[in-house]
């Protein structure tokens, strides 16, 4: 789904501040409120607007950690490893991938200790062949969607 300028400028501004209501999205865009609740339903519908979670700073919370696992796994047990993969509190992402490994694994930890646990729980998952794990020293591009949207925006 392509978004036109005013989805585009909807996303924008929810990006930027997720809390606002509709009518303050209508004020602030100068549309109705009608319109703005219809856009939002409709990219909901669509899949293009999947929720209002908060930001939250894993570091603020004691998980200063990040790291990144790639997983070499047994064929066919993508969808078992997963599941295993998702019991793990400290795994945060787990995205299918391409090349050398099968799944590649975002998770976080408290220490260096704390990884070696984490990691330790990951590779004992059964189907887990072989794992080659990154630490993340900083983030200087973190996730985002801006750019996509303003692009957007100018279409």
């Amino acid at each position: 789904m392509d978004l036109d300028p005013l989805d585009a400028r909807l996303l924008l501004l929810l990006t930027d501040e997720p809390r606002l209501g509709v009518l303050e999205c209508s004020r602030r865009l100068g549309v109705a409120r009608g319109t703005i609740q219809a856009r939002m339903d409709r990219l909901s519908r669509r899949g293009v607007l999947t929720g209002f979670p908060p930001a939250v700073d894993l570091g603020a919370i004691g998980y200063g950690l990040t790291a990144f696992a790639v997983l070499e796994i047994a064929q066919g047990r993508r969808g078992e490893v997963a599941r295993r993969l998702a019991a793990i509190d400290e795994v945060c992402e787990v995205h299918a991938t391409t090349g050398q490994g099968d799944l590649l694994v975002r998770m976080v930890a408290r220490s260096n200790a704390d990884l070696q646990r984490v990691i330790d729980e990951v590779v004992d998952v059964e189907w887990v062949q072989r794992t080659s794990t990154s630490i993340a020293l900083s983030t200087p591009v973190p996730p985002r969607v801006r750019p996509l949207l303003e692009r957007a925006v100018s279409t």
